[in-house]
């Protein structure tokens, strides 16, 4: 989509596209009723879209003038590790099995989806939220009627609740 008549009508576009996203991915959390959930993937989407977006803006704005030095692929590397520290919280480890990780992930995953549409990678953003989908959902009927596992007490996150 060419936005050249009005940038900022580009970034409203990208910041609902990244906040759509990553909703749909926490739609799955949600139905599974995860802690986090719709609000906060896509929070965590559209939050990852506007730094890369500020990023590259200001990049844009200081390009070229003497005695500034700006990198906006730290821009990304810092949503990165914000998310890892935030997957962390996540994680926990209760009476000899795990809790969280693939919400963890999950969060993982639609910051990097947040990070693709604040760099215009429309087509890949999109792909790769719909890969997630069908990997969150899909994997489980895979996982339940081909390998005949259950949801069992052993293990929370398979709870059907």
């Amino acid at each position: 989509m060419d936005f050249s008549f009005n940038p900022q009508l580009q970034i409203f576009f990208q910041l609902l596209l990244a906040a759509f996203l990553g909703l749909l991915i926490g739609l799955e959390r949600e139905y599974k009723r995860k802690e986090a959930g719709m609000r906060t993937f896509a929070l965590v989407c559209l939050g990852a879209a506007l730094f890369t977006i500020l990023g590259f803006e200001t990049f844009q704005k200081v390009i070229g003038k003497t005695g500034i030095s700006f990198d906006p692929s730290r821009v990304i590397q810092a949503v990165a590790m914000g998310i890892g520290f935030l997957g962390a919280g996540l994680i926990i480890f209760r009476q000899s099995h795990l809790e969280g990780l693939t919400t963890a992930a999950g969060l993982w995953l639609v910051a990097a989806i947040g990070i693709a549409v604040g760099i215009k990678l429309y087509f890949i953003a999109i792909f790769t939220s719909l890969l997630a989908i069908g990997i969150l959902s899909g994997v489980r009927l895979i996982e339940e009627k081909i390998l005949g596992t259950k949801p069992t007490k052993d293990r929370p996150e398979d709870d059907p609740r």
